[in-house]
């Protein structure tokens, strides 16, 4: 466990299980000489993280550690460092702990975001295949269905497997890493974007490729790589921009609501998203059903129990996740380096119960039972739910709600996040002095009260995307939805 005693006293040891990370015994005097490195603040930020250990052994991760601390000493450049530190991160097989594009600082972005690197298209992976979904060059030629074979003298699949080792997910989901690969035009930051501008770099700000139009007939072609500026013009997903401007639609089509979700980020929004959505679910009279569209949703608030609650007159009840912390209260020799909108976090475990093995159960708080109370009134057409592997966060928690009470009929592709369990809930953001890198730290642990499989949530009708579709531009997990509420 890591407690503020343990931190200065008890450092080098692990608690029983080796259930928390090794702390380096200079660190207060350090700090005191105010001397403390990039390391030092890693290795003590990521003692507070709950899933440390949840899919590597503490000897994996003290020899991940120590690779780390070898590549940031032959470094030359911050973004050596950015890409070492995040490989590492990558490793812990959690889907929240990064180097977060959003937290870096202006002079971070400036130096490693943006830059004149990025593809002049928006594309899938297909299996191995990079699939154009969309042609954001302006000349026409890489319609969609288009699909990539080489792109600056690299094959596409020699770059996939170059930049799997740098994404995040939980435990071993692996879709959820190839579909964070896709350049979806849906971010501000993209993550092929900025990991193959850092590593892969189009020569004289010019992208080459070869590629297979839909018809079979192939060609080669450049074009001038976009900069951050020209792509951030490109993206169709509206932002929370301070106002009451509504982030999600909604449409009819023909006897059947869709309502595309593109986020449920909803912590400092304007928006009463909740008026917004019980004032058209009220609507629903006389219509066929609902689809919800979450496959660009990697989650936020969970505002998908704002729908499963109104469809039962009777309060629901899942089996709960524990939710644990590994510390009682961080170390004051830590905190100057961690960022969080809450002073609480930094207190969390204090009234904790101790459960063992190096972890903390947060007060309130049982393994038997996760609720959410019924509301009226209730919605009685059939809810549709559209998932996709980029659904890893609350929209995961609520796919796997969906599926186990059989309250919304899922259809896409298997989601991301994890039946293991996920980490969140509460961040640090972690400033390294040195390099001027941040990187996150989830602070609670979700752990089923049984094993569960280390997998993400199976749709419950499976819709593959396909090169034909997206050449046609049919949107087929859409279309089987709507029919099978049709069908009734």
């Amino acid at each position: 466990m890591l407690d503020r005693r343990g931190f200065i006293g008890g450092a080098g040891r692990m608690a029983a299980g080796g259930a928390a990370l090794a702390m380096l015994p200079e660190m207060l005097a350090a700090q005191q000489a105010g001397a403390l490195d990039d390391m030092t603040i890693l290795r003590g930020a990521l003692g507070l993280h709950p899933g440390l250990y949840r899919y590597n052994t503490p000897r994996e991760i003290e020899g991940g550690l120590m690779c780390l601390e070898t590549a940031l000493a032959r470094s030359e450049t911050r973004a050596e460092r950015f890409v070492a530190i995040q490989r590492f991160l990558s490793m812990v097989r959690c889907g929240h702990t990064q180097c977060n594009f959003y937290n870096q600082s202006d002079a971070v972005v400036a130096e490693l975001f943006d830059r004149p690197t990025r593809v002049p298209f928006a594309f899938a992976w297909l299996g191995d295949a990079m699939v154009v979904t969309e042609d954001l060059s302006g000349t026409g030629k890489l319609a969609p269905g288009t699909r990539i074979v080489t792109l600056n003298g690299l094959t596409v699949s020699d770059i996939l497997y170059r930049l799997l080792p740098l994404t995040r997910a939980d435990g071993h989901n692996d879709t959820k890493r190839r579909i964070q690969l896709e350049m979806r035009n849906t971010d501000t930051y993209d993550y092929f974007d900025i990991y193959q501008g850092l590593l892969m770099p189009p020569e004289g700000g010019l992208t080459r490729l070869t590629a297979q139009r839909p018809d079979g007939s192939e060609f080669a072609a450049e074009f001038p790589a976009l900069g951050l500026a020209a792509r951030q013009a490109t993206i169709k997903v509206p932002e929370d921009n301070g106002t009451a401007t509504p982030l999600w639609t909604w449409e009819m089509r023909g006897d059947v609501a869709v309502v595309t979700m593109p986020t449920w980020v909803m912590y400092n929004t304007k928006w009463d998203w909740k008026g917004w959505l019980d004032e058209r679910l009220a609507s629903l009279s006389g219509a066929r059903g609902l689809v919800m569209d979450l496959r660009d949703n990697e989650g936020g608030n969970e505002c998908g129990n704002a729908i499963l609650s109104r469809l039962t007159d009777k309060d629901i009840q899942f089996p709960g996740y524990r939710q644990l912390v590994r510390y009682r209260e961080t170390p004051a020799a830590l905190d100057p380096y961690l960022d969080t909108w809450d002073r609480s976090f930094r207190k969390m475990g204090v009234e904790a119960s101790d459960v063992g093995g190096g972890f903390y159960q947060l007060p309130g708080q049982s393994e038997e039972t996760d609720f959410i109370p019924a509301k009226a009134p209730r919605l009685t057409v059939p809810v549709a739910a559209l998932i996709s592997p980029v659904c890893s966060s609350a929209t995961f928690s609520f796919a796997r709600r969906a599926k186990e009470s059989g309250l919304v009929r899922l259809f896409g592709e298997t989601s991301g996040g994890n039946l293991r369990g996920i980490n969140g809930g509460a961040y640090f953001f972690v400033r390294l002095p040195q390099s001027g890198i941040e990187f996150d730290v989830p602070l609670i642990g979700y752990y089923p009260a049984s094993p569960q499989p280390d997998a993400g949530v199976d749709p419950d009708v499976f819709v593959p995307r396909s090169r034909a579709g997206l050449a046609a531009g049919r949107d087929s997990c859409m279309d089987t939805a709507i029919d099978w509420l049709r069908r009734g």
